[in-house]
């Protein structure tokens, strides 16, 4: 069994992350199967356009937890191969069918797509709060939210399809059988247009998306190292083994009131 499947409608193709047992999370095989998958697809000549979802509960649970404490490193294993999906030098577009959790590393595969469907037990987490020294900052920027929103984001709540919706983060809520049709029909729609209006288009749109500047990703950097880096893996073997987690916070505890201003990375 594959952990990514695929299927052709005509010049729509299918990406379906395959692992329901683990709720699709990402380990080592399936970002290898992804990254290969999307070259192809990126350099079809018959393929223009792609709708990714996933098998069973999930959309993606984003990092494989177990396998990151087998390795005993965190963040999962990037594929060796170039991922044009993940990197943006995907032209074509992509649209996401969203299935169920989507959370953390699921959370930014939708957060990459250009149109999203979602059933309304779908579930979205930005996760990096949980288990970083520094929350995920960057996604609610990205995604045009209000400034609570985009706290709410960063700091770990999770967001209801419903209400990801309300806020203009998905195009479509359905029901799970109206899921795939419908994100066909928008597919249809895509390769209705003029072949160098949609391309052009999908890439003027990605360009004007909002973007921290390089200050902000320089203090986001030392932020990422402001802390006791051993709660990195302490997040989780907690989550692993469902317990509560022993966080120790920071090396020294004056730490807290030292924190790195944009002043002092530029």
């Amino acid at each position: 069994m594959s952990v990514v499947e695929t299927e052709r409608h005509g010049q729509v193709l299918v990406v379906r992350m395959n692992r329901p047992e683990r709720l699709n999370a990402l380990n080592t095989e399936m970002r290898i199967a992804l990254a290969e998958t999307w070259t192809e697809f990126r350099r079809s000549k018959d393929l223009e356009v792609a709708i990714f979802t996933g098998t069973g509960r999930g959309f993606c649970a984003g990092e494989d937890m177990k396998e990151s404490l087998s390795a005993g490193t965190p963040g999962g294993k990037r594929p060796p191969m170039p991922d044009p999906f993940m990197d943006g030098t995907l032209e074509k577009p992509v649209i996401a069918a969203v299935n169920g959790f989507a959370m953390g590393g699921g959370f930014i595969l939708v957060e990459r797509t250009d149109l999203r469907v979602a059933v309304p037990e779908a579930v979205f987490e930005v996760s990096e709060a949980k288990r970083w020294l520094l929350g995920g900052y960057n996604h609610g920027h990205l995604a045009n939210m209000p400034y609570p929103i985009a706290m709410e984001m960063a700091l770990g709540f999770r967001f209801t399809a419903e209400r990801f919706y309300q806020v203009g983060f998905l195009n479509r809520l359905v029901p799970q059988d109206q899921l795939m049709p419908t994100a066909i029909t928008m597919a249809e729609h895509l390769l209705s247009l003029p072949p160098a209006s949609r391309v052009n288009t999908v890439h003027i749109m990605r360009q004007m998306r909002p973007e921290p500047s390089g200050a902000h990703k320089a203090l986001a950097a030392k932020l990422h190292e402001h802390g006791d880096k051993s709660d990195l893996m302490e997040s989780r073997a907690a989550f692993a083994e469902k317990r509560k987690p022993n966080f120790k916070g920071w090396n020294d505890p004056e730490d807290r009131y030292r924190l790195p201003t944009l002043d002092s990375v530029k």
